[in-house]
């Protein structure tokens, strides 16, 4: 009987030591993936490519766009603004003009981080309607 007891001991020791890190920083990766495509899954994001929407867009006026350039410039409409003072712009804009679409033209080369943080901005901001331009901007003219 003493024996059999101490052998029950072992394998619930060795399941103590389980190394539990890797584990942790797996979970959190996935848990920061979530966190990042989540906002994007509840606002149904639009990718559109301009050339197939051309026509079919219903807008009364000119749309929204915010576009980032490859050198990180950020322009609304043709205005250049700071990431800082296009989030208060687009804050002051009429709730009945944040019903209406607003588009997200950013070039290829512009890094995912800020693209994505003017995404939150946008959302922040109170527009329900996000849609992204994939039309490459750096085109010969």
């Amino acid at each position: 009987m003493g024996m059999g007891s101490s052998r029950g001991n072992g394998p619930r020791g060795l399941v103590a030591d389980i190394n539990v890190t890797p584990l942790v920083d797996v979970m959190l990766v996935l848990l920061i993936i979530f966190m990042v495509t989540a906002p994007m899954m509840t606002q149904g994001l639009d990718v559109d490519l301009p050339a197939t929407t051309a026509n079919s867009l219903r807008q009364k006026e000119d749309p929204l766009v915010v576009t980032v350039k490859k050198d990180g410039k950020i322009l609304l409409g043709k205005i250049e603004y700071t990431q800082a003072v296009l989030r208060e712009q687009l804050t002051k804009i009429d709730p009945k003009g944040k019903e209406e679409p607003i588009f997200l033209q950013a070039d290829k080369k512009v890094e995912y981080g800020l693209v994505a943080s003017i995404m939150a901005d946008i959302k922040a901001a109170g527009f329900g309607k996000l849609g992204m331009m994939t039309k490459p901007i750096e085109e010969k003219q």
